[in-house]
């Protein structure tokens, strides 16, 4: 489907999306010839309709023997495929294979193209295509990961303003309730324009600590609900004074009214400013560079052994590393260690690594990664290693 200069930097600008210049340089080249046969999946249709329900992660599987390398199954037509993000349901995917080679092209959506102009009138509901394009996976499998947990470093976690009361002395909170907060002493929570005014609510600071060197890398925190600010911290007048006849400030702490809740809230929970929402479509790829990272910890349960297909874990690598939001990593089984039995001398041996797996980082933070196990043969514990695919 082609689309004019005009309508798709408009529509690139709405979703914020984000290509980065390796990604670019691999669809430049890839457009240029295409991609050898032996990178295309041994089932490799000649013809595919995208389908409601589809996703980038599944239709790369299925041209490609490697998911991750989607950004070449983008290239293999720019002037089709001008975007990863702007594939949709009723499109037609060709695949035409010439001297040992392959390109991909895109058949328009039933219909015709998207028009250039639309007139609105009040009584009238638009529906883009933006809308419409296909996921990067299954929405379901990360929505709540984008929406719930929080790492924060230290210096966050000290500076989160807290819940000291409620109204009559409340031990838990729901929707619709009242609660006071307050800021450290050098940061009251107040309530001026440009200051953050829809607040999550958080517990349990858990520490993430690097398996290798047991270093704190950052705190995961809890997701309990939802609050907004109605009226900062302030002093006001007692009616007191002190020893020196100078008149008494009391401290009155910030009130927030509680939006929503997944748990009860108390006293002693902490607030962190709402992040903006973050986007669900995004290229999977490999790092450009070499990673070489280890599963920290598995989200939801400190009590699970051996993670499996579709579970959240974190990874000791960020932003800080290089990691993006998309990148696929090679998950590792650790080779065996063992005498080696054809030498007398007994020397001990250690079996290499073995793939075990794919993992898709989707949310990173600066030394920390939240990722999704998309493939896996066996379980995956922490410590276990993650590295660039091949």
């Amino acid at each position: 489907m082609a689309l004019s200069g005009g309508l798709f930097a408009t529509l690139a600008q709405a979703q914020n999306l984000t290509i980065t210049p390796a990604q670019q340089a691999t669809a430049s080249q890839v457009a240029q010839t295409g991609v050898p046969l032996s990178a295309l999946g041994p089932n490799a249709p000649d013809r595919y309709t995208v389908k409601s329900g589809d996703t980038l992660w599944a239709i790369s599987g299925i041209f490609l023997t490697s998911p991750w390398r989607w950004p070449e199954l983008w290239g293999m037509n720019q002037q089709e495929v001008r975007n990863p993000h702007r594939i949709f349901p009723g499109q037609e995917l060709r695949l035409v294979k010439k001297d040992g080679r392959a390109m991909l092209l895109a058949g328009a959506v039933p219909g015709g193209e998207v028009p250039a102009t639309v007139r609105l009138s009040p009584r009238t509901r638009a529906e883009t295509l933006v809308d419409n394009a296909l996921p990067t996976l299954q929405t379901n499998l990360i929505e709540p990961f984008l929406a719930e947990p929080l790492i924060v470093d230290e210096n966050t976690l000290a500076l989160a303003p807290r819940i000291v009361a409620t109204p009559e002395d409340r031990i838990l909170l729901s929707k619709g309730d009242r609660a006071y907060v307050r800021g450290p002493a050098n940061a009251p929570l107040l309530n001026e324009k440009g200051k953050p005014w829809m607040f999550r609510v958080m517990r349990n600071a858990t520490p993430l600590k690097d398996p290798i060197t047991k270093e704190i890398l950052g705190y995961e925190t809890q997701y309990v609900g939802k609050v907004e600010l109605v009226s900062g911290e302030s002093r006001q007048m007692s009616g007191n004074v002190d020893k020196d006849g100078k008149p008494v400030l009391d401290m009155v702490p910030a009130s927030v009214d509680v939006q929503s809740i997944k748990e009860e809230i108390s006293v002693g929970d902490r607030l962190l400013p709402e992040p903006e929402r973050e986007l669900l479509s995004f290229v999977p790829r490999a790092p450009s560079q070499s990673i070489d990272a280890r599963i920290v910890s598995v989200y939801g349960s400190t009590s699970i052994v051996n993670a499996a297909q579709y579970q959240i874990v974190v990874i000791n690598k960020g932003t800080k590393d290089g990691i993006e939001r998309g990148h696929v990593l090679s998950l590792l089984s650790a080779g065996a260690n063992m005498v080696d039995p054809t030498d007398a001398t007994k020397t001990r041996i250690r079996l290499p690594d073995e793939r075990n797996g794919l993992l898709m980082v989707f949310r990173p933070f600066e030394r920390l990664s939240y990722g999704l196990i998309m493939e896996i043969k066996t379980g995956v514990k922490i410590g276990d290693r993650l590295v660039t695919p091949q």
